[in-house]
């Protein structure tokens, strides 16, 4: 006999996570896709649609349907979403699927709705939309049920969502649009700017895995990398040197602006969750919390404790799991996963 396998997906700007109840993560590839414009038909998704990055021929356009944690090209949202749907289920597709999507705290109803159509029309039956902070909570092992409170700074490719978590529920919180992308954006138009070289998104990533730090010391703040582009007033391709040190400065305005976010939301808690904080410490998950030095900053900044939560990248998929294997009882008390259809 034949069960639904109902799976959960963190839809984020850079990358899609999908988890499968009973297999947990099965899937993590780049929020990428590949489409000939000639015959509008998908070429690459994935991994391989990134390889395509600024390097396709002009019938072939290489984009990222999600900005800043939105869908931002609907069509491409969904075939990007079928894809990877078959790819989880392959044959199975005759049983739909319950599938629960993560969304941003500050998502609109029409950015709900662009969700669940997508959802929809990629082959589920029922779409639930859980908010990222919850779970990147639940993903973190936090006890979101119990009456202590607890914060999470949830720094993805396109948003940061920061909140105060107690009884299941979420208590004030802020989202922004400001993450992974933004530290490429900031170091792109820093060095296009001190060095008149243009670089693309790849190269901007890569600078800021290898050198990219929030937190410069005397033993980090000399490492660097060499970095290709094409020189701004020759037109001629040129390599330079970045270092640790001018990566901060590149990135100083993009990471303070989280950190201000923090110091508000803190501002609003109320008092006995404010002193749950201090003995439980900030949680951060997402990949824009793996920044070098960035916890160790925002600890500095809050005078509070800062957790980089284990296997980071992963939290808000796990976190999809768990809600699923209690949907159920979730969503009759009124927390968490919202049915959407």
């Amino acid at each position: 006999m034949c069960f639904v396998e109902d799976i959960g997906i963190d839809l984020g700007t850079a990358s899609v996570l999908v988890f499968k109840k009973g297999a947990g993560i099965v899937l993590h590839e780049p929020s990428v896709v590949a489409t000939d414009k000639n015959t509008n038909k998908i070429i690459a998704v994935g991994e391989e649609a990134r390889e395509m990055l600024g390097r396709t021929p002009g019938y072939i356009t290489a984009v990222r349907p999600l900005r800043e944690g939105v869908i931002a090209d609907y069509d491409t949202t969904e075939k990007m979403l079928s894809y990877f749907v078959k790819r989880v289920l392959g044959n199975k597709l005759f049983l739909k699927p319950r599938v629960i999507v993560c969304i941003p705290t500050g998502a609109t109803d029409v950015e709900e709705r662009a969700v669940r159509q997508a959802t929809l029309a990629s082959g589920a039956k029922q779409a639930y939309i859980i908010e990222e902070p919850l779970a990147a909570a639940l993903g973190a092992g936090i006890n979101i049920a119990s009456a202590a409170g607890n914060m999470v700074v949830d720094i993805g490719g396109g948003t940061s969502d920061i909140a105060v978590l107690s009884l299941g529920g979420i208590v004030c919180n802020t989202s922004l649009r400001v993450g992974g992308d933004k530290f490429d954006e900031s170091l792109i138009r820093y060095i296009r700017k001190e060095h008149n070289l243009m670089i693309g998104e790849r190269t901007a990533e890569e600078i800021k895995m290898r050198v990219g730090t929030a937190w410069v010391t005397p033993e980090n703040k000399d490492i660097n990398m060499e970095v290709r582009g094409r020189d701004l007033v020759s037109g001629l391709p040129k390599t330079i040197k970045i270092s640790s040190e001018e990566s901060w400065q590149a990135l100083e305005e993009t990471v303070y602006a989280v950190i201000d976010a923090v110091k508000k939301v803190l501002e609003i808690t109320p008092p006995e969750l404010a002193a749950d904080i201090v003995n439980n410490g900030i949680v951060m998950t997402g990949g824009g919390s793996l920044l070098d030095g960035f916890d160790k900053l925002l600890s500095k900044e809050t005078n509070l404790p800062v957790i980089i939560a284990e296997d980071a990248v992963s939290c808000v998929a796990m976190g999809t799991g768990k809600a699923l294997i209690e949907i159920d009882t979730l969503s009759k008390s009124g927390r968490g996963p919202k049915r959407l259809v």
